[in-house]
């Protein structure tokens, strides 16, 4: 019995047992999302109002210009599977807020762009916050723009449409258009797809059937970054069980005032870390410790993260580790 227990632990630990659970039960759901409100009742994210969603927040922590909160989700049971997951699992969207006056932004590698994951660049930079950027291509390279310290890494990859920049010493998520318009010498960026939200506007392609290129129904984990007016950054970010669609990630960055967004790469390659007053915190969808040379297990290590790094560390470093 002991041994089945750390089996069972050993499991959870490398594969994210309890929140494959609820993605394996929850993925061809229909039912809509709902979250908890304040006083225990539950009510559909698409029915929220940005009263009930700053009520239904739970801080969980925070430090100098980073606030951590988390948001307790879950969808009608219809199934045996769904009933067990929804049983054993606690469903969690984690919400973090950085104030980039105390942050510098940035993108983050290694050399040649092997793979890596949050966990290993959270360490190297030093940093408070890492979460995985572009999307890959089979072979692991980034698909889509990179720049580092002012310098092009990566070429662009048309058809996607999001961007992390910082221009001047300010960091910004949303639509090409904005990396466009936006003022300042292009200091780090990196590509995502798709950009979700401009001033506050939707773009309808967010409700649109999935193609092959969008799968915007499809429940899975999900990271959105965006800027609020303030110049504030909200990461918006699939926790344990959290898994979401398109328009429910969308949804909830309406409520929370979101101004611009975008996706960042999600599904089993969603991988973040946060830390605070010297305490680590990882999330990894999926396995990224052990390669068992099998496509379904696959060992999900990604290319480019974006990292946040206390301003006085940032401005002190001479030199960045490999």
């Amino acid at each position: 019995m002991v041994l089945g227990l750390v089996a069972v632990l050993a499991v959870d630990y490398v594969f994210n047992l309890r929140s494959t659970m609820v993605f394996l039960a929850f993925r061809d759901s229909r039912a809509p999302l709902e979250v908890r409100l304040g006083g225990g009742s539950w009510k559909p994210v698409s029915a929220l109002t940005v009263a009930e969603m700053d009520r239904a927040l739970v801080r969980r922590d925070e430090d100098t210009g980073i606030t951590w909160r988390t948001l307790v989700l879950r969808r009608e049971a219809r199934t045996w599977g769904q009933r067990l997951a929804g049983f054993l699992v606690r469903e969690t969207v984690n919400v973090i807020e950085i104030n980039p006056a105390s942050y510098q932004f940035q993108t983050s590698f290694k050399d040649g762009f092997a793979l890596t994951t949050a966990k290993e660049r959270l360490d190297t930079e030093r940093a408070s916050f890492a979460i995985t950027a572009n999307f890959r291509d089979p072979a692991g390279k980034p698909l889509g723009l990179v720049v580092h310290e002012g310098t092009q890494r990566n070429s662009t990859f048309p058809a996607w449409t999001g961007y992390f920049f910082v221009k001047a010493g300010k960091p910004w998520f949303g639509p090409k258009s904005l990396f466009e318009e936006a003022p300042g010498v292009l200091q780090e960026a990196s590509q995502g797809y798709p950009s979700l939200m401009k001033n506050h506007t939707v773009f309808s392609y967010v409700d649109l059937p999935s193609t092959r290129y969008f799968d915007g129904n499809r429940v899975t984990y999900r990271a959105l970054a965006g800027m609020k007016q303030n110049g504030n950054i909200v990461f918006i970010l699939s926790g344990t069980g959290g898994v979401m669609n398109v328009s429910e990630v969308t949804a909830l960055a309406q409520r929370l005032n979101v101004q611009h967004a975008t996706l960042l790469d999600g599904g089993r390659a969603l991988q973040y870390s946060l830390r605070l007053h010297g305490a680590a915190r990882h999330f990894t969808a999926f396995n990224t410790l052990i390669d068992f040379g099998s496509q379904m297990l696959e060992l999900q290590r990604s290319p480019v993260y974006i990292v946040a790094r206390p301003a006085a560390a940032a401005n002190n470093a001479t030199v960045t580790a490999p």
